[in-house]
């Protein structure tokens, strides 16, 4: 099975390579780990995340591991570009990379430079020589805000190599009780029940928020609906749903921000009363429409909302919802939601809103748009539910500095 792994690992970067003569992101995927000089430690803490949504989800655990361990460099990995070119000049790290290609010499040589003395990884990513070379190196490896289903490759009769890397984990700290029962069953018992660390990353930007004052003009003390982490089928819904309700503001913050994903949505919307977040020095009485057109605004954006389409479901699966719920508000998205325990939480609670057509999107947002004591106890019910689940990043810190 391993070689089988080896291959596909190579398969991949050369499939990636191929891609990346022709698309961005692929080319700063590859560029990034061919450039990158990885410096030598004296003694680091590792944290590894997928892309940029990991990294808010573990960002918590990071602030407190950091202040709580002051001799050790904090060293950053990513996988993903959207992740490291939003964060590659962040504070709370001493060096970002590009995770390197996971084979036996890049993680034996990247694990020797930084030399940590733990490493941290958030909710999914396994990847088998980095996982081996920490176990053989002694270093603890833990696992945070996993969550882990039935059909993931773990669980299956094929998944022995994947089982295997399970077992070089020091510690899972899993987002609920089915997931340590899989864990139990694939004979995994180090497994502690803490929780979800985005809400405690939610909540905190609730308490400490950045007000922004072009987006509080732009609003005007008017009802505003906020479309976030939107892909084109999600702007196409959000497009007609516009043209329905002229007494609302819209604020469509796109997933991709390259320049034609940017005109392609405004060339949905009316010319007229749309404009770009780049261009808000021109701001006029008729704008209606605002356009993000960069990253990293969108969780500040939310607390001016009133009521937040979450984009996503109707591709590989939706985005943060958290975001929007901290605040206090109802949450529509798209059907594909079914690996977002929170989403499923918020649906049960009937805070959160699935919706699979444009008939049902205007029917739902008509209702939660023109009821607005509906609309006040939704959010109630959506700021108490973040609120109950904070408290996994004490519960992890508890566990590693009874260790380190």
């Amino acid at each position: 099975m391993l070689v089988l792994y080896n291959i596909g690992i190579t398969l991949y970067y050369t499939l990636v390579y191929m891609v990346s003569l022709y698309k961005n992101k692929a080319k700063l995927w590859i560029k990034g780990r061919k450039k990158q000089q990885v410096q030598q430690l004296k003694s680091s803490i590792w944290f590894h995340f997928a892309s940029l949504g990991e990294f808010e989800q573990g960002r918590p655990v990071l602030e407190a591991v950091k202040a709580d361990y002051p001799q050790h460099k904090i060293v950053i990995t990513f996988f993903s570009p959207s992740g490291y070119e939003a964060r590659k000049n962040t504070p709370l790290a001493s060096a970002v990379y590009y995770l390197p290609l996971d084979t036996a010499g890049n993680a034996q040589k990247f694990i020797t430079t930084i030399n940590p003395v733990m490493a941290i990884f958030t909710k999914y990513e396994y990847w088998y020589h980095f996982f081996n070379e920490l176990h053989k190196q002694h270093v603890p490896l833990y696992l945070i805000s996993g969550i882990f289903r039935p059909g993931q490759v773990f669980f299956k009769w094929y998944g022995g190599l994947h089982r295997k890397m399970l077992k070089l984990v020091t510690w899972f700290f899993v987002q609920d009780i089915p997931s340590k029962h899989l864990l139990h069953d694939a004979g995994i018992t180090n497994v502690t029940i803490s929780g979800d660390t985005r809400f405690d990353r939610v909540w905190a930007n609730t308490q400490q928020t950045k007000e922004l004052p072009q987006i509080a003009a732009f609003k005007n003390r008017q009802k505003l609906f906020i479309a976030g982490s939107t892909w084109p089928a999600d702007e196409k819904l959000i497009a007609e749903l516009i043209t329905q309700h002229p007494g609302w503001k819209f604020i469509i913050a796109p997933h991709e921000v390259e320049e034609d994903k940017i005109n392609g949505l405004m060339s949905l919307l009316p010319n007229e009363s749309t404009i770009r977040f780049s261009n808000i020095s021109n701001l006029t009485s008729n704008i209606s429409n605002l356009i993000i057109d960069n990253i990293g605004m969108l969780s500040s954006l939310y607390q001016y909302a009133d009521i937040a389409y979450i984009g996503g479901g109707f591709g590989a699966g939706i985005h943060n919802t958290l975001e929007a719920a901290a605040f206090g508000m109802p949450v529509i998205f798209g059907p594909k939601y079914d690996k977002f325990k929170e989403a499923k939480d918020l649906v049960e609670l009937k805070a959160g809103f699935s919706i699979n057509s444009q008939e049902e999107l205007n029917t739902v947002a008509g209702l939660l748009m023109n009821d607005e004591t509906a609309r006040h106890g939704i959010s109630e019910m959506a700021e108490e539910y973040v609120f109950e689940n904070i408290g996994a990043t004490d519960t992890i810190l508890k566990y590693i500095k009874e260790r380190h």
